[in-house]
């Protein structure tokens, strides 16, 4: 760092919701991301970032800079409650919010002096007590569950319907440590991505100048339903009417051409048994589908300009060279079918779906539309990368970042690339490096705190050192609804549950082939019986333990899906 710079600097995390790999400009988007491409001429795209392979485990990982088992999230809160009680009960790093058990980055650094704020998707705790307000942040807006209609309407919630827990916003609307009336406190104009921002600016507005900040702005774009103004939309009118088949491929020529994939990548390949091939589909299927992609790349120029905005107040105060930036996705692409998800108690969202919305081909993106658009979009968007979000495959946990901080020596190369392997849980000890904080330890605020798993990027941002983790040495593990893996250096070794795969461990060697194809275990079977040692010791030293689907309760049952 020059010895010029005095000022402790400021954070800004940027979180985008279910942004597929290659879903912006600087990742080979077709997508209009001007404010996105801004942010990667004057900084670092990473492209070998890893999250957790979904949403609520990879905020824990970010906010505690541990595993997601460790931090509250070994399994998504909404999961949980699909199982029997005593299955996770009394289980440490299983209470469904971000525990008492990790030191937040929010707590530490407002301990440090820092003012610190945010706006957007919580999804770490649903109450009070584990809110943001409680866990370090002095300015706060914030939806507490996982998604919530983009525009704000909720006709079922009006009716007294109540839904399961990450589709519901009623009561779970907060401002600093207030809880909010949606109908009443809420902007008629309300769009999320639009909203967040807002309240955000307005954060930084009233900061107190004497201190340095972290703020974090976490959208729910473009995390379904997918909606956005029609306007906006209409603007890729006949974009993706050749199908995601096709979007996949020029997706992927754009990756070689950038020099963010190798060239002669081998993607995985796009079959999937959960919906129909695009040459199967109807006409009218096909406008339907194409739609709601149209839509969805609505989501992320609005959530682009947005972004926009708050560069542009980091310029006006001089604060944008001195503001450590980071902007990363949550997960991969989401590639679910979501027909069987129940809405509310005993009633499957297709039927509250053809109760209360209208998904008709003319309203679709409207806010009285209800819709995703499966897996195939997801597939192009993950490319080269296997599978999308809630798969511990490459297509499931890694994502598009991008820093800028031009005061490190690395960092003031203008568009540079970077294909270090890196993960969520770096960002805690990066920005502790940076602010010269110690982590607490083992106590902090008088409660017994875990470590960080996490290392600092700042060593490998300033030229010290050559790579983030040892290639030879450092292991990094996933697992989430069953799926596993685990990596040293290149090789990757993964299992997939049946009816996903086939349950059996299989070995890839990442450098020469990213989408996952050739299963390497019976070939290197010194590399597999390294990498099984491995899971065993990330199993152990993560708290994990072996879940017992068969208590889980029975869904209803679906009709008209």
């Amino acid at each position: 760092m020059s010895s010029s710079h005095l000022r402790r600097p400021n954070f800004l995390v940027i979180v985008a919701d279910d942004l597929g790999f290659s879903d912006s400009g600087p990742y080979g988007s077709e997508i209009k991301t001007p404010n996105l491409d801004r942010l990667a001429a004057s900084g670092i795209r990473l492209t070998d970032f890893h999250t957790a392979p979904s949403c609520s485990p990879t905020r824990s990982m970010l906010f505690s800079g541990t595993d997601n088992h460790i931090a509250g999230l070994g399994q998504m809160a909404e999961h949980m409650a699909s199982f029997e009680e005593e299955v996770f009960k009394d289980r440490p790093g299983y209470e469904g919010y971000l525990n008492f058990r990790v030191a937040a980055l929010s707590e530490i650094l407002q301990d440090a002096d820092y003012h610190t704020m945010m706006a957007g998707k919580w999804h770490l705790g649903m109450n009070a007590k584990t809110s943001p307000s409680a866990r370090g942040f002095d300015r706060v807006a914030t939806l507490l569950p996982g998604a919530g209609n983009h525009f704000n309407f909720e006709p079922q919630l009006d009716q007294g319907i109540k839904p399961p827990a990450f589709l519901a916003s009623e009561g779970f609307w907060m401002e600093d440590d207030r809880f909010l009336d949606r109908k009443t406190e809420l902007p008629d104009n309300f769009y999320s991505s639009n909203y967040f921002t807002d309240k955000l600016l307005t954060f930084m507005h009233e900061r107190p100048q004497d201190k340095p900040f972290f703020a974090y702005l976490a959208f729910t774009a473009p995390h379904w339903p997918l909606q956005a103004p029609k306007a906006v939309s209409d603007k890729y009118k006949g974009w993706y009417d050749d199908g995601p088949e096709a979007l996949r491929q020029r997706r992927l020529q754009s990756l070689k051409d950038l020099g963010l994939i190798p060239k002669d990548a081998k993607p995985a390949p796009m079959n999937t048994p959960l919906a129909k091939d695009w040459a199967s589909l109807s006409p009218e299927e096909r406008m339907i589908s194409s739609r709601k992609m149209e839509v969805y790349a609505a989501m992320v120029e609005v959530m682009d300009e947005n972004i926009g905005r708050v560069i542009d107040e980091l310029e006006s105060t001089g604060e944008l060279d001195n503001t450590f930036i980071v902007f990363m996705s949550d997960n991969g692409a989401e590639g679910t079918l979501l027909e069987a998800t129940p809405m509310a108690s005993g009633t499957p969202l297709m039927e509250m779906i053809a109760k209360f919305y209208d998904n008709s081909l003319e309203n679709i993106g409207q806010h009285d539309s209800y819709v995703w658009y499966g897996p195939h979009w997801a597939l192009a968007a993950t490319a080269p990368s296997r599978a999308f979000k809630g798969f511990t495959t490459e297509g499931g946990i890694r994502c598009p970042c991008i820093v800028r901080y031009p005061v490190l020596d690395r960092c003031k190369d203008k568009d540079l690339i970077s294909h270090e392997f890196t993960t969520v849980m770096d960002i805690l000890p990066t920005f502790l490096d940076l602010a010269h904080v110690p982590h607490p330890g083992n106590t902090f605020r008088g409660r017994d705190v875990v470590p960080v798993r996490g290392r600092s990027w700042v060593p490998y941002l300033t030229g010290a050192t050559s790579e983030v983790y040892d290639k030879s040495i450092d292991v990094t593990g996933w697992e989430l609804f069953g799926l596993r893996g685990i990596r040293r250096g290149n090789f990757k070794a993964v299992l997939i549950p049946p009816p996903r795969g086939s349950g059996k461990w299989e070995l890839y060697d990442l450098s020469s082939d990213p989408g996952e194809t050739v299963d390497l275990s019976s070939k290197e079977p010194a590399i597999m019986t390294q990498m099984l040692a491995d899971w065993d010791r990330y199993f152990a030293e993560t708290g994990m333990f072996e879940i017992e689907y068969s208590k889980k309760k029975k869904l209803p049952k679906v009709t008209g899906a």
